[in-house]
């Protein structure tokens, strides 16, 4: 189970590290995730800078309390980040529906379409945020060759799901 807290905090670090730097990059980065969230229409217009404020501050809450080594923190990191994912499922799927296939700028720029991938995407990040919530929660003491090992295979997984959209593109059939 520990090694699954190790993994799952890499993994759900990771993907909200790479989503927070994207937001931050520039002022025009975060104008066009907060455009991003307007063009999917799941938001009163008055609400859109807020929760794309709140997103970004959550995001990164997520992070530092991930990267803290307590299992209070990661609780709580796990709990936010399965918080956001579900919010962020729901707006995807809203959007979807609507026959809004908007491209969401959540790991930076991005001109991919929202699609059903987006949903198994979110579904896997969810499923990993209740292992680690789960995982988190049990006492026990780690060594470091298996945490080491953990980490690596929670970064490598983080980094392919925050880059799931290049890579989705790269081995798309051209038409």
């Amino acid at each position: 189970m520990h090694y699954l807290d190790v993994a799952a905090r890499f993994l759900i670090g990771t993907v909200f590290l790479v989503a927070v730097v994207g937001k931050i990059s520039s002022r025009a980065a975060f104008a066009a995730f907060e455009g991003s969230l307007r063009r999917m229409a799941v938001l009163v217009p008055g609400a859109v800078g807020p929760a794309a404020r709140a997103t970004l501050a959550l995001e990164a809450l997520t992070v530092v309390l991930l990267i803290v080594p307590l299992r209070w923190a990661a609780v709580a990191g796990f709990a936010i980040a399965g918080g956001l994912l579900a919010i962020f499922t729901v707006a995807i799927a809203r959007s979807l529906r609507a026959g809004n296939r908007a491209p969401c700028r959540c790991f930076g720029a991005s001109s991919v379409p929202l699609g059903p991938r987006h949903l198994v995407r979110n579904g896997l990040l969810l499923a990993g945020a209740a292992v680690g919530l789960v995982a988190a929660g049990v006492p026990g003491e780690v060594d470091l060759a298996g945490a080491l090992a953990a980490a690596v295979a929670g970064l490598a997984a983080g980094g392919l799901i925050a880059g799931f959209d290049d890579i989705a593109e790269l081995v798309r059939p051209v038409h």
